[in-house]
């Protein structure tokens, strides 16, 4: 089962490569794939995907294991965690899963999905700045959220109607096999019409999770041109 061997995969390699802390081993399962798992109930059938932040693929993989129909976009910009990510796609032979190596600004302007996910990334104000340019017409934001998420929205109020998104929906999933239900966050556009790139003023992500590979371009002395 490929759920299982991914499983087994996060309490060993996951864990020696500092991707999940030796302590959640014991609550795999009921605290983060399973957890995960029930994010399959809010995306259509045939949908494209993206998870930004992905990590050691949660919820993104197993959301792509659980879901043999979508297709799926792993964006993650740290070489450790995208090495990981690259070699249980290819040892589970996942075709639909793609592995990027980036920021989520780095896809900003040239794809947009039906469902942009993410869990425990940043609060939504921020969230949305780097989600909501991925997410088509008719797509949606649905993002895994903690017991906070009331206040969440409170504070992304102005973020909200800057991007000139529809009011959220909070909804609990896996009601019916877990024993704690997983909160989420359903955002959509509330105009699809007017879907632009990014509003005036959106932030991008912080510089800190670009590429190791990436370098600052380095200033000019000159005050003018040649």
């Amino acid at each position: 089962m490929l759920a299982e061997a991914f499983g087994r995969r996060l309490a060993g390699d996951g864990v020696v490569r500092g991707l999940l802390g030796p302590r959640e081993v014991p609550r795999l399962w009921e605290r983060h794939l399973l957890n995960c798992a029930v994010l399959g109930e809010a995306v259509p059938a045939g949908a494209s995907v993206c998870d930004i932040g992905s990590g050691a693929g949660l919820p993104g993989l197993v959301l792509a294991i659980a879901r043999s129909d979508l297709r799926v976009t792993l964006v993650e910009p740290l070489l450790r965690r995208t090495t990981f990510l690259t070699e249980v796609v290819e040892s589970l032979g996942l075709d639909s899963v793609r592995v990027h190596r980036g920021r989520a600004d780095s896809l900003h302007g040239t794809e947009r999905f039906d469902v942009v996910t993410s869990r425990a990334v940043a609060p939504l104000d921020r969230l949305l700045d780097w989600s909501m340019p991925l997410v088509a017409r008719t797509g949606v934001l649905v993002a895994l959220k903690g017991s906070s998420v009331r206040d969440e929205v409170v504070a992304a109020a102005p973020a909200l109607a800057r991007w000139g998104l529809a009011d959220p929906e909070i909804i609990e999933l896996g009601a019916s096999m877990l024993e704690q239900p997983t909160s989420a966050l359903r955002v959509s556009w509330a105009d699809p019409s007017q879907v632009g790139l990014a509003p005036a003023g959106a932030r991008s992500a912080p510089a800190a999770r670009v590429s190791s590979r990436g370098k600052r371009p380095r200033r000019s002395s000159r005050k003018g041109p040649r």
